[in-house]
């Protein structure tokens, strides 16, 4: 059994009854949306999100029929963006099928997403939770500001150490931050015990993007070589940051030079990831998403132990400590 299957078998009630909450929030009598909604359904990944919201409520023994919709709003909210984001990457593919708007075209997978939208915030308000829609909306509000300020970077890639933190703060980790945080609010606990669970998933959150940026510059079982997807995108990450920090300004240009102008020259981009596995980048970063690990599971443990505190540290090092 995987580690993901053991975290799962302790609530497998309450996934199941999230599941309802979730397809039936979901569903449309328009008969194309239910067949892409279908089709949506069908392509959920491991569903992380729920077992983070899940088990932060049964954190206070205190899982509800709003712990379910807490869960589902943040699906349908973090599936829009998801769809939204295919459109804006021109991406045909998402976990090895095809995306909304390869498959229906644009036009509908922007409606798609913007009725996913809808659904969630209907869902709250239609059962008052307002405290959990505030939660997600800012986190939502937090992911758009992210991108649009990676977007805003990447035409000088004057990017600092600071910025790149507030940046995957914004685009990664404000999303775990609401799970772990809506997950106590429909618990019932107050604003400080809800604050708290905010801050460990943020800094988990922090550490998940950290990783993802690290597998770009580590060697794929396919080609033996690292991808420099990030470099081709013009993404400036934590471990080629590291690296011009600590460069002579002759080689620094040379390296911005090559992401800005020859990002798609396969010879210049894979100097460039030798260089970063070269310079101690790769150890920096590293030592970072585990400082950031180490900082959520410490605060974690300030609540008394209990199944759920366990179950949520293991699956923040489950999240970390993965192999793609």
């Amino acid at each position: 059994m995987s580690d993901l299957k053991k975290l799962k078998k302790p609530i497998e009630g309450h996934l199941k009854e999230f599941q309802k909450v979730f397809r039936k929030t979901a569903k449309s009598k328009i008969y194309l949306l239910d067949i892409i909604t279908k089709y949506i359904l069908k392509s959920k990944g491991k569903q992380i999100r729920p077992l983070f919201v899940i088990y932060g409520a049964s954190l206070f023994n205190n899982v509800t029929t709003s712990t379910y919709r807490a869960a589902s709003l943040i699906e349908l909210m973090h599936t829009a963006t998801v769809v939204h984001d295919d459109i804006v990457d021109d991406s045909m593919q998402r976990r090895g099928r095809f995306s909304i708007n390869a498959l229906w075209k644009n036009k509908v997978a922007v409606l798609v997403g913007d009725y996913l939208l809808s659904r969630g915030m209907l869902l709250a308000l239609e059962n008052k939770d307002y405290h959990l829609l505030e939660i997600v909306s800012k986190a939502v509000k937090d992911m758009s500001e992210g991108e649009l300020l990676q977007i805003e970077k990447a035409r000088k890639l004057d990017i600092s150490e600071e910025i790149y933190y507030e940046i995957i703060r914004q685009k990664t980790a404000s999303l775990l931050a609401s799970c772990f945080a809506t997950g106590a609010a429909s618990a019932g606990v107050d604003n400080v015990e809800v604050n708290k669970m905010h801050k460990i998933g943020e800094l988990a959150g922090l550490a998940f993007q950290i990783k993802d940026d690290l597998f770009d510059f580590q060697k794929t079982s396919i080609t033996g070589k690292p991808t420099g997807i990030d470099i081709k995108e013009k993404k400036m990450t934590l471990p080629l940051i590291h690296l011009l920090n600590n460069s002579i300004s002759a080689e620094k240009r040379k390296m911005i030079n090559i992401v800005k102008r020859h990002n798609n020259d396969r010879k210049k981009v894979e100097w460039l990831m030798d260089k970063v596995n070269n310079s101690g980048g790769m150890e920096y970063a590293e030592n970072k998403m585990n400082q950031f690990k180490d900082e959520a599971i410490s605060l974690l443990r300030e609540f008394p132990e209990n199944q759920a505190r366990n179950a949520l540290e293991e699956l923040v090092v489950y999240s970390i400590e993965r192999k793609k």
